[in-house]
């Protein structure tokens, strides 16, 4: 063969291997409202950018006929290209390749981008569309999707990981996007689960479809699984591209500082008077974040799930910052459990990489009742605890009103090294609201009420002497554990000081080899 008719070969071969399991199934794959995989890479990469690997690559099986069905690629396309200009490596399944299932060498292909990825200190970005285990390879295929997740958790913390789930993901498949930072999901065209419905059927009798058992809308709103659904695939690519601008590519570098034309003394006089006069009023805590950062901009994380919590990234002067609020227009801003899980596994994020926390606070109290407590609320608020006193980037604090109990404690408080914390002059910050506290306090000489009136009336009176001497911010910056009462248009302004100043923090934790946070 001449070395004319070489390239040649390697001209056609290279064509074959893009058209993965042939131009049908990339028709009933299109078919489906579905991108292919390749596809996928070209809108989630700069143009032009990707490199691919191992495109040659083909499985070593012969059983049950598998020699007969080689497919250059083998089912997974990966390599790497640039977002903005930035090193990611990327793997994207191809579904129409034995219906994307994972073989020895498919996982291999995988293990190759995410070992290099580490060496060079860049984010990994999975597109999944795979039916799961290749079955034909049995204990091979289980073994490849564990040197997987060994990887995942290798690399935890050290780069940045996503996944974006874009058809099937079952069985095994589902715990290697657990492992990683942030999944998303496509709505009405991806599911995760680990037993399908068929499974569920036969074991406890239940009939569920796909959808309702691991859809993209029940993660989202139910489990909290993912973290972001998108309308279709070219929405899921432009979430990842945003999600990416405001982290590092490892956990060595400071996140990306962007041009910012936002006034870092923009005061916005809506803030005077966005806290309602009657204490019990829910306003939307979303208003007050677009409000204070830059341009209007808020990435919120987990939308959908545990709604009285709010969680995202934002910039203030072009820095990066992640946002962790309560929402006192979904119950009243009250911490549980899934609120507590949120908040925790998002401040763990942005301390591995370095990106300051600002914390808004208004929560009254953790949910009372028996469901709270079975589920475990203790070791659930505890995590929430162990994350922001762990957390050693730079922490601002605002209490905007409500700090009460054992929450004004847990939300990144003085004593939980909060750097900078403020507070609004309508702040309330207690032991709890006044009416228990009155309850409590004043008891017997309640009980002792001639009639309901005269109850009202002691109730009345104690109540105010209450919130004047003890339900303001004043007594806690008495004590030092506020730095300073600060006007609320100018919040802004205080938050972007407050993180100039801390930019060159230092903090370090006790050497040990990992603590053991309340799972």
């Amino acid at each position: 063969m001449s070395n004319h008719d070489k390239i040649r070969q390697l001209i056609e071969m290279r064509a074959q291997a893009r058209l993965g399991g042939g131009e049908k199934r990339l028709d009933a794959q299109h078919q489906k409202g579905k991108l292919s995989a390749r596809e996928r890479i070209e809108l989630l990469l700069d143009d032009n950018s990707f490199e691919e690997y191992d495109m040659f690559v083909t499985h070593r099986t012969t059983a049950f006929g598998l020699d007969k069905q080689l497919y250059l690629g083998d089912g997974v396309v990966t390599g790497h290209g640039t977002i903005d200009g930035r090193l990611v490596y990327v793997f994207a399944q191809d579904f129409t390749v034995l219906g994307g299932s994972l073989s020895e060498t498919y996982a291999q292909k995988i293990c190759k981008i995410m070992d290099q990825a580490m060496l060079v200190g860049a984010p990994v970005i999975g597109l999944n569309d795979s039916g799961g285990a290749r079955i034909q390879e049995g204990v091979r295929s289980l073994a490849g999707y564990a040197d997987i997740f060994q990887r995942n958790i290798m690399a935890s913390g050290v780069i940045p990981q996503l996944s974006a789930i874009l058809g099937p993901c079952a069985g095994g498949a589902v715990y290697s996007p657990a492992l990683t930072d942030f999944i998303l999901m496509a709505d009405k065209q991806s599911y995760m689960f680990v037993t399908g419905p068929k499974v569920a059927r036969t074991v406890t009798g239940e009939n569920i479809s796909e959808e309702d058992l691991g859809g993209a809308r029940i993660h989202a709103s139910k489990s909290g699984v993912t973290h972001f659904v998108t309308e279709n695939e070219e929405e899921a690519m432009q979430v990842l591209r945003k999600l990416l601008s405001y982290l590092p590519q490892n956990n060595m570098e400071e996140p990306p500082l962007v041009a910012n034309t936002d006034p870092i003394d923009r005061a916005d006089d809506a803030l005077n008077h966005i806290i309602p006069e009657n204490p019990n009023q829910p306003y939307d805590m979303l208003d007050v974040i677009h409000k204070l950062v830059d341009g209007d901009e808020f990435l919120e994380v987990q939308r959908y799930y545990a709604r009285n919590m709010i969680t995202g990234f934002a910039r203030f002067n072009g820095m990066s910052v992640g946002i962790v609020a309560n929402q006192p227009n979904y119950l009243a801003g009250v911490l549980d459990i899934d609120a507590s899980r949120k908040a925790a596994r998002f401040v763990r994020f942005c301390d591995a990489f370095n990106i300051p926390i600002v914390t808004l606070v208004d929560v009254p109290g953790f949910l009372p009742g028996s469901g709270q407590e079975y589920g475990g609320i203790i070791l659930h608020g505890a995590k929430l605890l162990y994350a922001y006193g762990e957390a050693t980037v730079p922490k601002v604090t605002i209490i905007l009103r409500k700090a009460y109990g054992g929450a004004y404690d847990v939300m990144s408080s003085k004593h939980l090294r909060g750097d900078l914390n403020y507070a609004w002059p309508m702040a309330e910050i207690a032991v709890m609201g006044p009416k228990g506290a009155i309850e409590v306090l004043y008891n017997k000489e309640l009980a002792a009420a001639a009639n309901p009136a005269e109850r009202n009336a002691i109730l009345a009176t104690k109540e105010k002497q209450y919130r004047d001497e003890l339900l303001n911010p004043y007594e806690a910056a008495k004590y030092g554990y506020i730095d300073d009462i600060i006007e609320p248009r100018n919040s802004r302004f205080r938050i972007i000081r407050a993180l100039q100043t801390l930019a060159n923090k230092k903090l370090s934790n006790p050497p040990k080899k990992h603590g053991n946070i309340p799972l």
